[in-house]
């Protein structure tokens, strides 16, 4: 199969390629976007990325998985970070802010202001310009969102998509979501069915897992985003790096 590249001159149509995807399961999906792009990653933290790395492993050994260090992550998240690096003997590139960036807020603001005016201007420097980074680099990314993960920013996310938030005049950015369709419960039973390794956190009461301070537990029947930015409203529970989310919902 032809696989694309940004430098290939025949377009790929993205809306015709959702129709076909979006009853296909994960590892359809997965397959397809590794048959199509050579210059593809992995973006990998929590427990839906390690399924699609264990599913994408199981197509193509020979996988790219990169994985965001804000500098404020759990202990935990390290050490799982290693633990799936050894378990699938696979590199796993870590990107990391720029250092001025976060010495100039902290000498201004603090290290903890995303308290009282938002985690935006926090994430865009440690998560968001970092991923822009990385993403300037490739064709094609696959991420682990889900749709029911939030209601209000994630109900409407395809199995692949044209990225304009991080695609630009002369390199256009492909999406792939191949857990799009899936909820938490489908990636629990894969991850205890096939022994996929998971950060120990969740044995703690932790859902959806970001940075340590800006994470807590949640409660039985609260929904998982709860956990993140529990001082902001449901809208805002997005730390920028699925901008073009909060774009459609809008």
């Amino acid at each position: 199969m032809v696989q694309f590249t940004q430098q290939n001159v025949v377009p790929l149509d993205i809306p015709t390629l959702e129709t076909e995807l979006s009853r296909q399961s994960p590892q359809k999906i997965l397959e397809r976007a590794l048959n199509l792009f050579d210059n593809l990653a992995i973006s990998f933290s929590g427990a839906e990325d390690v399924v699609l790395i264990d599913m994408a492993h199981k197509i193509n050994p020979d996988i790219k998985v990169f994985s965001l260090d804000t500098g404020r992550l759990h202990a935990e998240t390290y050490q799982f970070i290693d633990r799936v690096r050894k378990h699938y003997g696979i590199a796993i590139e870590i990107m990391y802010p720029d250092a001025a960036q976060i010495e100039a807020l902290v000498k201004a603001k603090g290290l903890f202001s995303f308290y009282e005016d938002g985690h935006k201007e926090c994430c865009d420097i440690r998560k968001v310009a970092p991923l822009r980074r990385k993403l300037s680099t490739l064709d094609a990314w696959v991420t682990g969102q889900r749709k029911d993960q939030n209601p209000s920013t994630r109900a409407s996310v395809p199995v692949v998509q044209v990225d304009n938030a991080f695609s630009t005049d002369d390199h256009q950015l492909i999406k792939f979501n191949p857990l799009a369709n899936w909820s938490s419960t489908d990636v629990w039973m894969y991850i205890r069915s096939y022994e996929v390794p998971y950060n120990a956190l969740h044995e703690r009461g932790f859902i959806s897992i970001g940075c340590e301070p800006c994470t807590r537990p949640v409660l039985p029947n609260q929904h998982e985003r709860e956990g993140r930015w529990w001082w902001e409203d449901a809208g805002k529970k997005e730390c920028g790096l699925h901008m073009i989310n909060q774009t459609q919902e809008s």
